[in-house]
């Protein structure tokens, strides 16, 4: 009897471990042209936010609301623009994640910075609509 209770006591301290360590984020390496970024859903990013180690750009025109801990607002079609790069670090390796209300503009986003050697993009996929349909908030 006293064996069972060990291995139950075991098994119980194993799954506290697994449920305890960080979610790793993979994402979906998307290769363009010149290079590539990451896509991730709505639950990964909700993990990298816990943790935020990037710059988060919201990129969707007209402004649509926000999901916390953004950063900057910059028009996907203007994201090249001087001006808008002087916001984004000035390494090329800095981690930058972009989201817009469907995942459209910020793709075009992403492929834009790629192609000037940004190597270290990421993309909300899905944008708002997935982020919402995953029972995350926007900020209005």
């Amino acid at each position: 009897m006293k064996k069972i209770w060990f291995l139950l006591l075991g098994i119980l301290f194993s799954l506290a471990a697994c449920l305890s360590q960080p979610t790793e984020i993979f994402g979906e390496t998307v290769n363009v042209n010149s290079g590539a970024y990451t896509n991730v859903n709505a639950q990964e990013l909700r993990a990298m936010l816990k943790s935020k180690d990037f710059i988060f750009v919201n990129v969707h025109i007209p402004f649509a609301g926000d999901i916390a801990g953004t950063d900057f607002s910059i028009r996907y079609d203007q994201i090249t623009a001087a001006a808008n790069l002087a916001q984004l670090p000035a390494d090329k390796n800095a981690k930058i994640v972009l989201y817009c209300r469907s995942g459209r503009m910020s793709t075009i986003a992403a492929e834009a910075l790629v192609l000037l050697g940004y190597t270290n993009i990421w993309n909300l996929s899905g944008g708002m609509v997935e982020w919402e349909q995953a029972g995350y908030e926007i900020e209005r």
